[in-house]
């Protein structure tokens, strides 16, 4: 890598505001805030609103649309629209 170009890449930690949820790890995303961690060091903190933790996808609630269904529901509804 050329040295002088890259963001600086260290540890900050995620903390999701949905789920009530953090996780340390790597990044280049730095944060004037900061928190403790778990293991006394203090480490920037960067707040997300989803995450692993509180998406629908990784958490099982995620609903599968039927859009075939809907359209049949919306022309029994209000009716089917005549060809001009």
């Amino acid at each position: 890598m050329k040295p002088g170009i890259h963001p600086a890449y260290g540890l900050v930690v995620f903390r999701d505001t949905a789920a009530d949820f953090a996780f340390l790890t790597r990044s280049t995303l730095t944060s004037d805030r900061t928190v403790e961690w778990e293991d006394g060091n203090t480490y920037p903190v960067v707040d997300v609103e989803t995450s692993s933790a509180s998406h629908p996808f990784y958490t099982g609630t995620a609903r599968v649309l039927d859009t075939a269904g809907r359209v049949e529901r919306f022309e029994r509804r209000y009716g089917r629209r005549e060809a001009k």
